[in-house]
């Protein structure tokens, strides 16, 4: 299963395999690894992230073998001064879940309470539909019909009239749906205005990361251009991204915690955002539902979210998320994340069964 490593704090490597291939502009992958964290009086932690991001994962390890064997914070406060600064964000954001779902596990709460948020309520969730050929897009959306929120992956520059075959034939496929489109930073800002406004009479709801992670000026062009939301994906890392970006006159961000750190640090983005007026969309990397629970607790803050990714991996280690079957994402009733590890996943971390139980919360 990968590295790992056994002192206060321990973690694995872990292969999730999706049940399709998930292609996004940046290419295709049929698997994803994810790295899962401990620590051993049970709290549950995940880094994960995405190759296109260019993080090494020897980096991730490295820190958490600094962070092993020091004292753990024992309040939410000491938290972010318990993550070493400038390490990788998904290492930290490992880190933050675990310290976070521990102290909520000792407390006997549920996650949301412990960071003073509301109980989380069911809300749905957009289902991805991965790049491909437009005829498999579109059967990819009649397969969850119930689901009435689609996030639909474009992206082929040069090949404008491809990705609008794909959105016509979507739309003709599923004429119920609300359409949100993500270009995963493929297309440059003029390129974008041109097929927007090709796709509008799709009616969409918003279009998610048009251009460059680093061209937020031209993500604010494209705006100007659009009734439509713009969303800022890729682009969304820190509070100072959140101000860039209000300025350029986008009108929504994603925000997820292998981007920006952890729970600490999306819950300060996401409330910046909400400051300007902005929408907020939670989202989350390919993730076991130890992460995605870990946001999950954040949806008061929300407009929009996008946390399908355990309906599209066919290995989580972990039980206690789950889902309706209209796509609604349904909160956790457990301590802390509210997650356990699988019977047949307790191996992971050399067997023990610390953390595979945490108990209920009153309702």
């Amino acid at each position: 299963m990968g590295e790992k490593m056994r002192k206060k704090i321990e973690w694995v490597q872990y292969e999730l395999v999706l049940k399709t291939p998930f292609t996004v502009s940046y290419g295709s992958s049929s698997t994803r690894t994810a790295f899962l964290i401990r620590t051993d009086d049970g709290g549950f932690g995940e880094g994960t992230i995405p190759f296109y991001y260019g993080i090494p994962f020897a980096a991730m390890t490295a820190a958490w073998g600094r962070a092993a064997g020091k004292s753990f914070p024992e309040t939410v406060d000491e938290i972010p001064a318990a993550i070493e600064p400038g390490i990788p964000a998904p290492a930290a954001a490992a880190l933050d879940i675990a310290y976070h779902d521990r102290l909520a596990r000792k407390l006997g709460v549920g996650l949301y309470a412990l960071i003073g948020l509301a109980r989380p309520a069911p809300v749905p969730t957009s289902y991805t539909i991965s790049l491909d050929r437009p005829e498999v897009m579109a059967e990819a959306a009649l397969r969850v019909k119930s689901f009435p929120f689609l996030k639909v992956k474009l992206g082929t520059p040069g090949k404008e009239s491809l990705d609008e075959e794909r959105i016509r034939a979507i739309r003709a496929a599923r004429p119920d749906a609300r359409i949100r489109v993500d270009a995963n930073a493929a297309w440059d800002a003029e390129g974008a205005i041109a097929l927007i406004r090709r796709l509008e009479k799709y009616d969409l709801e918003l279009v998610e990361q048009p251009t460059a992670a680093d061209d937020i000026a031209g993500m604010g062009r494209v705006q100007k251009a659009t009734g439509l939301p713009v969303v800022a994906d890729e682009s969304v890392r820190t509070l100072a991204d959140i101000d860039r970006l209000h300025e350029a006159g986008v009108r929504g961000v994603n925000v997820k915690l292998m981007k920006c750190g952890g729970i600490a640090p999306a819950v300060a983005i996401a409330r910046r955002a909400k400051e300007y007026g902005m929408g907020v969309m939670l989202g989350c990397m390919v993730e076991t539902s130890a992460g995605v629970s870990a946001m999950a607790a954040l949806v008061s803050l929300a407009d929009w979210i996008d946390l399908d990714t355990p309906l599209l991996t066919a290995n989580d280690p972990f039980e206690g998320l789950s889902y309706d079957e209209k796509g609604s994402l349904l909160p956790t009733a457990g301590f802390g994340l509210g997650v356990a590890l699988k019977k047949e996943a307790r191996g992971l971390f050399g067997g023990s069964a610390l953390g595979t139980d945490p108990r209920k919360e009153e309702i």
